[in-house]
């Protein structure tokens, strides 16, 4: 079997932005390192995801470090919709993950986010995929995020960001927390 070196069928990167790529030295950031999923397919997405990364920088209690490439890949679930739009943020914060939960959601509002069936197109998604070494289980939110290890929206984005090594530690373990971002 030949060995393919770019994204899946029906996947493709879709150059650089202004902060997709983006890392920054982080020496002295203070607190716990999030990985945050952004997603949408309503509208001029790539020039929401610039503006969302302004918005994320000048929020308090949160320091954006890092960002994938952004990928364009077809929807899943409810497939009668546009293409998706998905990258990886780094950030850090002092806020608790169920603060960082409101804080994300209020930003998805802002920015025009509807919330009318699941798997619905969207102007913006924000999903928590790590918080650090927590591991969270509420109705409302679920750390590690779920679906993190079946969708290439996911998966590629932060291979990207944070490298296939790491990526294959995190995948062999059984406890996926417990891995440091």
């Amino acid at each position: 079997m030949e060995k393919r070196s770019g994204p899946p069928d029906g996947c493709r990167w879709i150059g650089k932005r202004r902060y997709y790529p983006y890392r920054k030295k982080c020496g002295g950031c203070r607190g716990t390192r999030v990985l945050v999923g952004i997603g949408g397919n309503i509208g001029d997405v790539p020039r929401r995801f610039d503006k969302l990364w302004i918005a994320l920088s000048a929020q308090k209690g949160i320091e954006t470090v890092a960002s994938s490439e952004i990928l364009l890949n077809p929807p899943f679930g409810y497939a009668d919709q546009p293409d998706f739009y998905n990258a990886v943020i780094e950030l850090v914060t002092k806020l608790t993950p169920m603060q960082l939960l409101f804080r994300l959601q209020e930003i998805e509002r802002r920015f025009g986010r509807r919330r009318s069936f699941p798997n619905a197109p969207r102007s913006l998604d924000l999903d928590i995929l790590f918080y650090g070494n927590t591991r969270v289980g509420r109705r409302r939110l679920v750390i590690p995020h779920p679906g993190w290890r079946s969708r290439d929206s996911v998966l590629l984005p932060l291979m990207k960001l944070k490298g296939s090594r790491w990526l294959k530690r995190l995948s062999k373990r059984r406890h996926p927390q417990k891995h440091s971002i």
